[in-house]
């Protein structure tokens, strides 16, 4: 394909943009493959040689690492898969459903985007406490489940489906939930797609609710025990060992939005078309 002139300065200009934003990671993982005998000398260039995964064997022999990373993972795919549970669900009631009050509970549920998350810490700390329910699974998960944009993402989708999918299923004797089962959820790819990439993104992430409920060592997410890490060891290891741990807990992540682009761009231009 031909390209013009200004087609060519464009591309250079993006990618210029995209090194640039790139080079503190880079420098990150230079740095993490760097014994730390140099780095108490210079900190400079991002080609790590001579190099070695010492910090890496570090970071996984003196904690709870490997153990922090399953939690991690049943976190994220525990509150992913209830997220899209619950959202599709209300979305596909709010989009489809004609109930008394539809209107003011939906409003009731976007007004949910206006309370900071900070707020609510106190009163989910009292209750959990109450519950006896810090330090599980559950109290990591629960508080996570209702995302009123999740809800509105999918509320929005499901209005732009023709209704008449559904009137031709019900011509067919086909109930709601099988409507719901059969039809509106294969169709809602794309935005459960992009739903379930941001929540776990979000839940890998997250950092304040964690280091409430999770005060016993075993019960940390990998965001929370890589944190504690930094005051007890990043003095005594050097700052390789710093480095490795932001990679460790970074390129789970990386490796999922680069699986996912191409449905996170699709998700993202079908949802925000309609």
């Amino acid at each position: 394909m031909n390209r013009t002139l200004g087609d060519r300065l464009l591309l250079a200009l993006m990618i210029g943009a995209a090194f640039v934003w790139m080079m503190p990671m880079l420098w990150v993982l230079a740095l993490s493959l760097k014994p730390n005998s140099m780095l108490v000398s210079s900190t400079r260039g991002i080609v790590p040689w001579p190099h070695t995964l010492e910090n890496f064997a570090t970071l996984l022999r003196v904690s709870l690492t490997p153990r922090w990373l399953l939690n991690s993972v049943i976190v994220a795919i525990g509150m992913t898969a209830s997220v899209l549970l619950v959202s599709s669900l209300a979305g596909y009631a709010f989009a489809r459903i004609d109930f008394p009050g539809r209107r003011a509970v939906f409003l009731l549920v976007l007004a949910g985007l206006m309370v900071p998350e900070q707020a609510i810490i106190v009163p989910l700390h009292a209750l959990f406490a109450r519950w006896e329910l810090h330090n599980t699974y559950f109290s990591l998960i629960a508080p996570r489940v209702a995302v009123p944009m999740g809800v509105f993402l999918m509320t929005q989708f499901f209005k732009a489906i023709p209704r008449e999918l559904e009137e031709a299923a019900e011509l067919d004797n086909a109930g709601r939930l099988k409507i719901f089962w059969s039809i509106m959820l294969p169709l809602s790819r794309p935005a459960l797609t992009t739903l379930g990439i941001f929540t776990f993104l979000h839940a890998w992430n997250d950092f304040l609710w964690p280091v409430v409920t999770a005060t016993q060592p075993e019960m940390y997410t990998l965001s929370v025990g890589l944190g504690s890490l930094q005051g007890n060891f990043a003095m005594s290891e050097g700052l390789g060992f710093l480095m490795a741990s932001a990679v460790f807990a970074s390129a789970p992540m990386i490796i999922l939005y680069a699986v996912f682009q191409r449905h996170i761009v699709q998700g993202i231009a079908m949802t925000g078309g309609k």
